[in-house]
């Protein structure tokens, strides 16, 4: 099958955008993970029906499908050569809240921030509080079963997820929510795809009860394989929810159309204390004395993230607020309080009655530093990733948990492993939950680094075993950790899993390859031994910093926070229009492909290319916000200068970009070319010879530009009277079309 036909099959029942291009599909290769895999098409879908027809046309062809969210994804659930069903720029609403009762129901595509801020207004909050809460979906983190620094307090996602809205693999949709057990017994009767899967996983449940009991790691943050935990005891009563077992399939056994969410009370107040340590085995030994507190949560930070903070543009000043000297890991300790008292009670209790743990220097934090705190707290990943264009901190053992108790002499055992790889590795994250975020720091375009890689990911699962943890205390499995769940879970529960998953989805067809029946770990890489860079450009910029202009590119780790909505500058044309390639992540995949050769060259100097690029308004957004340091405005520059090679250069480029003497020679003769300007039909002539819409009202010239003001009311304004000296620079616009505010910023200085 063509993708022409492919995509001609799709549009004719979707009346949402579909995509099948190649550069729109290289855009949706790849997500955050290390992962890439061409899809067979995009569709944003409008609507449930458009969903109902992409997966019509998915069993007719036999495509897989792949439900997407954000594209946070560390695991690789969101790549797939399939058709990605991308729900963030329609299928995004609120549907239903009920305050009195502490629910909504939310489409899949609904980011968290968003949501949270509709909840504000009522006190209210969806309480798993994810890093990339302002780009990650709803959907997302339901498939991923997500959790997040408070988990200590909230759980996961799991205990906030009442019922879903769900369309199975043949097309029907069904409602998920808890039963009695006269209802579950109705259910188990159906002559349906439905009646199947309620039959298959309440037998599942109750034949493996006891393996599920010895099996299952017995922490607070395991994710991973299926939630057949959820369904002991399996008799039904209040207990029996289906949408348990889609709460972590990561789109492998369903496509979620609609949630219905338990919503809970904002904390009141928080207080927040930081400890600094000497060690990081001080700090991962105060971690169990930090619990006996009772904090709502406990983060922590080594020496390789805070070095890294204090480097970054954007990161630095929240760091320098509340941190002094330079610690070699730093505990965050967090409170919630019904009353402000409440909150600084827990946060002081540390120093009752037996004072800090050994090798601390705690430091309270006041109100004005808290926002500080979490700043950096979110940063934490995006840096990591930023490290170097070849040598990454890599996620591929990064969110295994163990006992919290356990977490010291378990963290030291991961280092020593590393150690004897010859590999450094970063830690962080949420040390209340025993759960560390690692990075070991590989380059995997080297062979030797892959195969490092993949004998590390192998002896860190078979430590996480023997400390009874979870491979996955957040991430999820996607395409990093399914290979080992049949060692993780055994050979019972891993044919369970693999039963589950052909009752829900007897074609294969739902995101194949996650969970169960999965590729090799070190297959599939965005950057593997082969990758390298194959259109080599003379460019004009040197890229020093990044060692060319594919290094540049290659800086982009997906991360996503271009996707955010709301906040900062970047990405302004992504916020509009809500498309993956008028974000900075976008644009970079799409150069990134074009010279790793994973797209014809021709594609460079394309139309589809140009679309891409056109949007991007060159403002800098991204080089002080993006983590990963990725600038496009360079970016951009260096690619017009290609474009403009391969096709000439427009005329409205050459209008602006001699501007100030067209401006200046208009100035000269401002009555007649205003008077061209406002002559009718002048707007239809500039839409169609300059791309300028008719619509805008086009300034007009003035008789005196701003510098012949300048000199001529040089004598009026007072002398700077022993002020330091103020240097304005007009842009090209303010001397001939806008003097008035040329005049204002030099008075301003003057008052």
């Amino acid at each position: 099958m063509s993708t022409n036909d492919l995509l001609a099959e799709l549009a004719a029942g979707v009346r949402g955008d579909v995509q099948a291009d190649p550069v729109s599909r290289a855009l949706y290769a790849t997500d955050a993970s290390i992962y890439q895999i061409m899809p067979a098409a995009v569709v944003l879908s409008l609507d449930e029906a458009d969903v109902a027809a992409a997966l019509r046309v998915a069993r007719r062809r036999q495509v897989p499908i792949l439900p997407r969210g954000g594209g946070t994804s560390l695991a690789g659930q969101a790549v797939g050569q399939a058709i990605h069903l991308d729900f963030t720029k329609y299928m995004c609403r609120l549907l239903e809240l009920n305050a009195a009762e502490g629910w909504a129901w939310v489409e899949p595509g609904m980011v968290l921030d968003r949501l949270n801020g509709l909840l504000a207004a009522h006190g209210l909050m969806f309480a798993p509080d994810i890093s990339p809460s302002n780009r990650a979906t709803i959907g997302g983190m339901i498939g991923n079963n997500s959790s997040g620094m408070y988990s200590l307090v909230y759980g996961k996602t799991i205990d906030h997820v009442l019922e879903l809205r769900v369309m199975l693999s043949d097309g029907s949709v069904v409602h998920m929510g808890p039963l009695s057990e006269e209802e579950l017994r109705a259910k188990l009767t159906l002559d349906s795809l439905e009646g199947r899967v309620y039959r298959t996983v309440h037998r599942l449940a109750h034949e493996h009860a006891d393996e599920i009991a010895r099996r299952f790691p017995r922490l607070l943050r395991r994710v991973g394989g299926y939630n057949l935990d959820a369904f002991v005891p399996a008799d039904g009563g209040r207990g029996f929810n289906l949408a348990n077992i889609i709460v972590g399939s990561e789109g492998t056994l369903g496509v979620i159309l609609a949630a219905k969410l338990r919503l809970v009370p904002r904390p009141r107040h928080t207080a927040i204390g930081i400890l600094a340590f000497e060690t990081l085995d001080d700090a991962l030994d105060a971690v169990v004395p930090c619990l006996e507190c009772r904090p709502a949560a406990v983060e922590l930070m080594d020496d390789l993230l805070l070095d890294l903070t204090r480097k970054s543009r954007q990161y630095a000043q929240y760091l320098a607020s509340f941190v002094r000297g330079e610690p070699a890991a730093l505990l965050q300790v967090e409170f919630f309080g019904e009353s402000e008292a409440e909150g600084l009670a827990g946060r002081d209790g540390w120093e009752r009655p037996r004072g800090p743990p050994a090798g601390s220097f705690p430091r309270a934090v006041t109100p004005a530093e808290k926002q500080a705190v979490l700043q950096v707290r979110k940063a934490g990943l995006p840096l990591l990733q930023s490290l170097s264009p070849d040598l990454r901190p890599e996620t591929f053992v990064e969110d295994s948990a163990v006992p919290p108790e356990r977490l010291g002499d378990y963290i030291r055992r991961f280092r020593a492993i590393c150690h004897e790889h010859g590999v450094r590795v970063a830690f962080y994250g949420h040390a209340s939950v025993g759960l560390m975020h690692a990075r070991p720091l590989l380059n995997l375009k080297d062979a030797a680094d892959v195969r490092t890689m993949r004998r590390i990911a192998e002896e860190i699962k078979d430590l996480v075993i023997a400390f009874g943890g979870a491979l996955s205390g957040e991430h999820g499995d996607g395409l990093l950790r399914s290979e080992f769940c049949r060692e993780l879970f055994g050979e019972a529960l891993y044919e369970a899993f693999r039963e589950i998953k052909r009752s829900f989805d007897p074609r294969g067809l739902l995101n194949p390859g996650k969970i169960v029946d999965a590729p090799p770990m070190d297959a599939n890489l965005r950057y593997g031994p082969g990758y390298r860079v194959a259109l080599p450009l003379e460019t004009h910029f040197r890229f020093r910093d990044t060692g060319g202009m594919a290094g540049a590119v290659e800086l982009c780790n997906g991360n996503a926070l271009c996707r955010k909505t709301a906040g900062g500058t970047m990405c302004p044309s992504y916020m509009v229009t809500r498309d993956e390639e008028h974000s900075t992540r976008g644009r970079a995949n799409a150069l990134r492909m074009v010279l790793s050769g994973a797209l014809p060259a021709a594609e460079l100097t394309g139309e589809r290319m140009r679309e891409v690029m056109d949007l991007c308004l060159e403002c800098k957004g991204c080089t002080g916000e993006c983590p990963s340091r990725v600038n496009m405005t360079r970016l951009k520059s260096e690619w017009l200068a290609h474009y403009h090679a391969a096709h000439g250069v427009p005329l409205r480029a050459r209008l602006f970009g001699n501007i100030h003497t067209l401006s200046r020679v208009a100035s000269a003769a401002a009555p007649l070319a205003n008077a061209l300007l406002g002559m009718p039909g002048a707007g239809l002539l500039g839409e169609r010879l300059l791309g300028i819409s008719r619509h805008r009202r086009l300034p007009r010239f003035a008789r005196e530009p701003f510098h012949a003001w300048f000199e001529r009311t040089r004598a009026e304004r007072p002398a700077g009277l022993g002020r330091p000296p103020v240097v304005l620079f007009p842009d090209p616009f303010t001397p001939y079309t806008d003097p008035e505010a040329g005049a204002a910023a030099v008075r301003v200085p003057a008052t």
